[in-house]
This record gives C-alpha cells, structure tokens and sequence, in this order.
C-alpha cells in the first residue's frame, strides 16, 4: 500500500483543486459573468471550491490578484508592433494603442482592472518596450518616448474606460445618449447642440480613431 494523501493533497491521479494559473482563469471567467464589483476573494474562493484563506498563497491581497488579471490580459498585445511592421512608425505605434484597447475590451470591465495596476510582468513589459522601441526608431528622444508611452496608454485605458461604462450603463440609464439630448435641449448650450450628433454618437472605435488621430499628429509635429 502506497503513503497516504494528507487533507490538504489531491487523492493520486486527480488534478490539483488550486495552483495560480488556474485560480487566474477562474477569477477572469467570474470577472466576465458578473463583472468587477462581485469579484471578490470570498467569491473566487467559493468559485473554485476551497477556502478563501488558500487563495493567499498566490496572491496576497485583491490588487495583486488585480495586477496578475491585467498582466493576462496583456498576452499578444506587443505583437501588433511586428504584424505592423512594413508600416511607419505611427502605423505601429496606431496597431499597438488599437490592440492594447481590444484587449482590454475582451474582458467585462477589462479596463477598470487595468487600470492602476502597474503590472510589471512581460506582457505589460514587452507592449511598453514595443512602444518605446517604435518611437525611438523614429527618432524621437528617450525621454519623449518614454512620455509617449504613458501618453497614449493613459489615452487607450480612459477611453476603453468610459467606453465600457457607456456600453454597461445605457438603456436610459446615465450614459444613455438621449439622457444627454434632452439635457442639451432643456437649457442653453449652443455649441454642445451644435455637435450634438457626434457627442451622442455610439461609434465609440471611430471617437478613438480621432483621438489616437490627434496625438499621432502631435507626436508628429513634435518630431
């Protein structure tokens, strides 16, 4: 007869209940069902069938869970630099914002996770050295680079942001686009009514796109 499993072994031939990777998919998959407010260490924990004290053993607080989730979230991303590459530089630099904006889109509050993480794994790493590399290969400074970077991740992550927030909270509800009509009519703002159409546009890729347009052309001018 073989040793016996202790309580806290899996029987032999059975999967462990807990390892990292695994409690990562879980907390991602309950962050897609019932977003992140409800993602909670308690409920990961019941998710996953052990106690929630267990999953410290990986992540030692919620941010770090957090962090781990927009470290994941980052997988491939650096990549659209390379499949960009016969571009100039503001089509790879362009490939890399839209590509860092689906990813956080994939995931139900993708955003709201990523943001204020400061993941320093080698997905986040990898698409900030992409980044850099690009700039720096069109010859813009170090320091400018480096600025650039933080300029438009702050850009794609507040747009994936408020775009994620306007999905989930229309229907009449704050961010529906008939909300801010009926409050342009009811006062007087000429210059808001003027460009009502697109201020109350749902073509959130093409607000992006005019955005991500603005400061490729910055950028430009500045080189």
């Amino acid at each position: 007869m073989g040793p016996m499993s202790s309580p806290s072994s899996p029987a032999r031939g059975r999967p462990p209940r807990l390892d990292r990777a695994r409690t990562l998919q879980t907390a991602l998959d309950l962050l897609d069902r019932s977003g992140l407010d409800a993602l909670t260490m308690r409920r990961l924990a019941d998710a996953m069938d052990v106690q929630a004290g267990a999953l410290y053993r990986y992540f030692a607080t919620k941010q770090d869970l957090l962090t781990a989730m927009a470290e994941r979230m980052m997988d491939g991303v650096a990549d659209a630099a390379a499949e960009a590459d016969s571009g100039d530089w503001s089509e790879r630099l362009s490939a890399l914002a839209r590509a860092m904006r689906a990813a956080l889109l994939a995931r139900r509050d993708g955003a709201r996770v990523f943001a204020g993480t400061y993941a320093t794994g080698a997905n986040t790493l990898a698409f900030a050295d992409a980044v850099a590399g690009v700039m720096r290969a069109a010859g813009f400074p170090d320091d400018d680079a480096a600025r650039a970077l933080y300029t438009v991740a702050n850009f794609t992550v507040g747009h994936t942001l408020e775009e994620q927030a306007a999905l989930q909270l229309g229907n009449g509800g704050p961010a529906d686009p008939g909300v801010l009509a009926d409050a342009v009519a009811a006062g007087t703002y000429p210059h808001l009514e003027a460009g009502l159409p697109a201020l109350t546009s749902t073509d959130f890729t093409r607000l992006f796109e005019f955005g991500l347009d603005l400061l490729i052309e910055g950028l430009r001018a500045r080189r």
